[in-house]
């Protein structure tokens, strides 16, 4: 798990969970709908999976550039996008 952001004090705006989820999924360059979004204490919790540790970074980055007094824990893991290896028998 990564964490960023400010140390904040104050709890997160009421809104703020669906804020960054509309972020994620409106945002052209990312259009992400599987990530998500958990309020904790005086931070946010990002979870999910992606394709890559690039796209998840880039998530990363529009969240913190968007809503940089709320700290971000990262708990987004990386999903395998090759073809299999082996055959699959039915039986």
């Amino acid at each position: 798990m990564t964490q960023r952001g400010a140390a904040g004090t104050d709890p997160p705006d009421d809104y703020l969970e669906a804020a960054i989820q509309r972020l994620l999924t409106e945002c052209t360059e990312i259009a992400e709908q599987g990530i998500t979004v958990t309020r904790r204490d005086h931070s946010v919790l990002l979870c999910g999976e992606v394709e890559s540790a690039r796209r998840r970074e880039e998530i990363l980055r529009l969240v913190v550039e968007h809503f940089p007094e709320v700290p971000v824990t990262v708990d987004i893991g990386l999903i395998r996008t090759q073809a299999p290896t082996e055959v699959e028998e039915l039986r």
